[in-house]
């Protein structure tokens, strides 16, 4: 494929793939989705399951397409699930604790190869109307010891 080579890496981006928690889908469906849209490739860097499979999508080091007007500078991480069983449009803090577990340890060797990034949700930048990921990755990740606040 060719994909453009990242040159700078400013924020690591948490996602959700806005899915039901029965939906077990993974990398696979995403690509195809985002083909489908005539895109390159699947957006994401990386996809965790619900089992808390890690999935590489794109290579680590070239642009995502997960958030508009930060592709060029950031890595893109998609938790499947995220939106209620019955009805898609509430979104929902409905990861598995392997899936935060995952989430934990792939973050923890983002910020060791890319110490100078934000980790964020999408839903933190600037005009996102989305509740993606469905939590508050700040508080989660001071909840879980990585982020230390005075």
């Amino acid at each position: 494929m060719n994909f453009k080579v990242r040159e700078f890496t400013k924020y690591i981006v948490v996602h959700c793939s806005a899915t039901r928690p029965s939906m077990d889908i993974g990398k696979t469906d995403i690509d195809r989705w985002h083909r489908a849209k005539s895109w390159l490739a699947i957006g994401y860097h990386y996809v965790i399951k619900r089992d808390g499979t890690i999935e590489e999508g794109r290579p680590d080091n070239v642009m995502g397409a997960h958030v508009s007007g930060h592709n060029s500078h950031s890595v893109g991480i998609c938790l499947i699930g995220g939106v209620d069983e019955h009805d898609i449009n509430k979104a929902e803090n409905n990861f598995t604790d392997e899936q935060f577990e995952s989430l934990q340890e792939l973050l923890t060797g983002l910020q060791e190869k890319y110490p100078e990034a934000i980790i964020q949700g999408h839903r933190d930048f600037t005009g996102v109307k989305k509740d993606c990921p469905s939590f508050d990755v700040k508080d989660w990740m001071v909840s879980v010891g990585m982020l230390f606040t005075p």
